[in-house]
């Protein structure tokens, strides 16, 4: 049996004022290929299925095409809320979708609620209950669960409880019957001790500290995680798949698309990086106006979206402009100039205070506003202006 697990879409995300809903089409477009190519059997989103609660009309259009044309290609879908979902509003009709294999879970009542999964060629005929854990926001949801203590790792725990519950209780009534095994997969979105973070992703706790540990997880055969944008392998069973696009410059050399996961007869038997080409490149440069500019090896980065960081000693005039000449996507310009570190370890009060006379004062905060100190022509018309206005004073 194979399962594809996916995470993070953020449908209708923009990236520095530049819409992605082409890109994402783009990117379901290959996701919808794979799964009819490979016989994909599910297709797991652990949720931020869409960028904000209130999605707009051309995106929740996108959504519906994706989930009609990969039922269509024979898998069935399941879907998670994220922080960034409503979660009413995407689980709206979940009922009705079920009836066309498409999964929504969006509440707590639902936790110990499989999508069971059946095998298409097993001897044996085991299954797979895939159980969707949305985003529980501890506050809303602590009494609920019989919590006390509202923060992730014990609404998590109190979770993986339920599930844990209704997993024994469907396997003893399989074995009691001689039915075949009953594998699990646990979709959650969260943040799992031993992820990195990305600068794209919200926070789920101030100042990141309440962090969900891998051993939630124990006695899953695999946990489909989701909320961090980088795919990454906490243990062999506990994975984030990432986001399928970078919606950060600091994602830009992730690699990005999912985890193909694959079932036999005696449990979980591989898990496979996959992905597919996108137009939806990032490139971080960094370098003089002049050698950005000529150099030869950057020519992929002319179809990128670029963040530039020039380190010229003076800022160029008509940087912008002159950047997008050679890089059209540029989207971030930064300033960086060279010495700039050396120059960081004194503030520009402490400069001041250390002035000996009028002219280092003004020479201190030429260099403050434009990272360099003047040269010589614009030091002697320094020079000229404080004398001009002692005479002038001097003559009151």
């Amino acid at each position: 049996m194979k399962i594809l697990h996916t995470s993070d879409w953020h449908l209708g995300r923009s990236f520095h004022g530049l819409g992605l809903l082409a890109a994402q089409s783009e990117w379901i477009d290959g996701l919808v290929e794979f799964v009819a190519a490979e016989g994909v059997e599910a297709v797991l989103v652990s949720g931020d299925v869409y960028d904000r609660a209130l999605p707009g009309v051309d995106v929740v259009a996108l959504l519906d095409r994706a989930l009609v044309r990969l039922t269509d290609a024979g898998a069935r879908v399941i879907l998670t809320s994220g922080n960034h979902d409503s979660a009413v509003r995407l689980g709206f009709g979940a009922r009705l979708l079920e009836r066309a294999g498409v999964h929504v879970r969006t509440r707590v009542a639902e936790l110990a609620d499989p999508v069971i999964v059946e095998s298409s060629e097993s001897s044996e005929g085991f299954e797979v209950a895939v159980y969707g854990v949305p985003y529980l926001e501890p506050r809303l949801v602590a009494d609920e669960l019989g919590v006390e203590e509202a923060g992730h790792t014990p609404v998590t725990r109190a979770a993986i409880e339920r599930i844990h519950a209704d997993l024994e209780r469907r396997r003893g009534e399989r074995s009691a019957t001689g039915a075949g095994a009953l594998h699990s997969v646990v979709m959650a979105h969260t943040f799992a001790s031993g992820g990195i973070s990305a600068e794209s992703e919200r926070a789920l706790a101030v100042g990141g500290l309440d962090v969900v540990p891998i051993e939630a997880f124990s006695g899953i055969d695999y946990a489909a995680l989701g909320h961090l944008h980088g795919r990454q392998r906490l243990a062999e069973n506990v994975r984030y798949s990432g986001s399928p696009l970078a919606y950060s410059f600091g994602e830009a050399r992730q690699p990005k698309g999912a985890w193909l996961v694959e079932f036999g007869d005696s449990g979980l038997t591989s898990v496979k990086e996959v992905g597919w080409p996108t137009s939806h490149r990032l490139a971080v440069l960094r370098g003089t106006l002049d050698e950005l500019l000529g150099d030869p090896e950057l020519a992929d980065a002319e179809s990128a979206c670029c963040q530039v960081t020039l380190t010229d000693a003076e800022r160029p005039q008509r940087a912008m402009e002159r950047v997008r000449t050679r890089f059209p996507l540029t989207l971030s310009l930064q300033f960086d100039p060279a010495g700039g570190a050396e120059r960081a370890g004194t503030t520009y009060s402490g400069r001041l205070a250390a002035a000996r006379d009028d002219l280092e004062v003004c020479c201190g905060f030429f260099d403050h506003v434009r990272g360099r100190g003047p040269n010589d022509e614009e030091r002697a018309a320094l020079e000229g202006a404080l004398d001009a206005v002692r005479l002038a004073e001097a003559a009151q």
